[in-house]
């Protein structure tokens, strides 16, 4: 019989999880003593296998945020039905092997692939190259209900990219401050700012001008609404619903 459900978190938990001590599965919380399983990178298959072993227990999880629109699904069978199944698959089995005895070899043909056409001329090149520039780009990440830097205890450990840089750089918890290396075409009108955090992550576009660089210092404040960043990970007790 096929168990269908979903999951949700009712009162999420302000603990770090960064901050607890790792196990095996997860991590383990010293404020409520008690193990935070992470369920946040296992696939929905195996997210149902889990809570079909553990269904009668009392679970602290942590979460991401789309995996509480999902609906999961596991499977349950009685252990007569399981002996039945094995039963009837042995005797497949054994059947198929003595049909596979009397069979005759069977011969295959090989077809070759017609050969593809060429085509033969002079190569020609495009000259068009985009100029790109290695930048530093300097400012402060700022709350636009506050105008000040965000709050150290409900977004820790923020860190920005511009233009996917392959480094994250941390931005200064007390005043905001950051400073980044970046790539930039020259006729890009815009630089694509991804914000990320220990629960949080947001990804815009900000207006760019290659005439506001200086000395190959570019000066710009990121202003960001509090609602615009996204909390992608939440952790508390596990509730399931099933359908």
């Amino acid at each position: 019989m096929k168990k269908k459900f979903t999951l949700e978190i009712a009162s999420p938990c302000s603990e770090n999880f960064n901050k607890m001590v790792p196990n095996a599965t997860g991590s383990f919380c010293n404020s409520c003593a008690k193990n935070v399983i992470d369920l946040s990178k296992k696939s929905n298959h195996d997210v149902a296998k889990f809570i079909a072993e553990t269904k009668d227990q009392n679970i602290c999880a942590r979460l991401r945020v789309t995996q509480l629109d999902q609906e999961f699904e596991y499977s349950e069978v009685s252990k007569i039905s399981n002996l039945k199944y094995a039963a009837v698959a042995a005797s497949l089995l054994l059947a198929s092997n003595v049909s596979g005895q009397e069979k005759a070899a069977v011969k295959t043909e090989i077809s070759c692939p017609k050969p593809s056409n060429y085509l033969m001329g002079k190569v020609a090149y495009n000259h068009n190259v985009k100029q790109e520039l290695l930048i530093t780009i300097k400012g402060k990440l700022l709350d636009a209900t506050t105008n000040k830097p965000f709050s150290r205890k409900n977004y820790p450990n923020l860190g920005l990219t511009i233009n996917d840089s392959e480094k994250i750089f941390r931005i200064n918890s007390k005043t905001g401050e950051f400073s980044i290396s970046a790539k930039v075409l020259k006729s890009s009108k815009s630089l694509i700012v991804t914000i990320t955090g220990d629960d949080y992550y947001l990804s815009k576009e900000i207006p760019f001008a290659i005439e506001s660089v200086k000395n190959n210092v570019l000066r710009q404040d990121i202003i960001v609404g509090e609602g615009e960043l996204t909390r992608i990970m939440i952790a508390g007790g596990l509730g399931i619903n099933y359908k």
